[in-house]
């Protein structure tokens, strides 16, 4: 099993990261959605929503959102919040469910870099150019990869809910891979997390290939311009 089918369908991916900074993440697609002046009425695809908090958010502003995401049980928990312009679906972000059906399609907070070969990645962005309509926008989202390489924290624990998870991370063959070790329950567990280095000069070749046109770079949640080597995002704008 890929280790993201594995990590992220565990209760235990959603306690280690429980505290992650949700004011953060509205005030981000908040800055996006003024950028981009979308439509009320527009269709987004929240691709590897997750639980669906960001596609819950992009629903209470008014859009028609779809939720696609892999991992069963994090849909599972987002059904809970449908309504006739809210939907999750099970789903791979390598494969055409919607075609032509969204006005943008969002890619947030580095939920892409998990496969191993470049054939997968491009997957991914051929099938959202053929899930936008017409100059339809596609947001990736992604760490900026070349500040994690420099400033990167080997040996970490964390405690959180009585459980110490021991956190480890490397570079290792084009990946930044985190190595995660905790005990609960009498149980020892392990599990990884491999994000690959993908930069920006890869990232216009993919889409390039795929047929879009790059707009626009960003490098924060408050939509300035890109650094190379102090931004804590990468945040492409891509148009089809």
């Amino acid at each position: 099993m890929d280790w993201f089918a594995d990590w992220f369908n565990t209760p235990y991916y959603h306690i280690l990261y429980k505290n992650r900074d949700y004011k953060e993440a509205q005030e981000f697609i908040t800055n996006l959605l003024k950028y981009l002046c979308l439509p009320v009425e527009s269709k987004i695809l929240d691709l590897a929503c997750g639980k669906g908090r960001h596609s819950i958010f992009l629903n209470k502003l008014g859009y028609n959102v779809t939720g696609v995401d892999l991992a069963s049980k994090s849909i599972e928990s987002a059904k809970q919040y449908e309504n006739e312009y809210l939907k999750f679906f099970v789903g791979d972000m390598r494969k055409v469910y919607f075609p032509n059906k969204f006005n943008a399609v969002f890619s947030l907070f580095t939920s892409f870099g998990y496969f191993n070969n470049e054939e997968d990645n491009f997957k991914v962005f051929k099938s959202v150019f053929d899930q936008l309509k017409y100059e339809g926008i596609f947001v990736m989202d992604f760490m900026n990869v070349s500040l994690v390489e420099h400033n990167l924290v080997e040996k970490e624990d964390k405690m959180v809910d009585g459980i110490l998870f021991h956190l480890r991370r490397k570079i290792e063959s084009g990946f930044i891979i985190k190595d995660i070790n905790f005990f609960d329950k009498g149980k020892d567990y392990h599990f990884q997390e491999r994000v690959e280095i993908c930069k920006l000069d890869y990232f216009k070749k993919l889409a390039e290939k795929a047929g879009f046109i790059l707009k626009n770079v960003f490098g924060d949640y408050q939509l300035n311009t890109f650094e190379e080597k102090q931004s804590p995002r990468l945040i492409l704008i891509f148009k089809k």
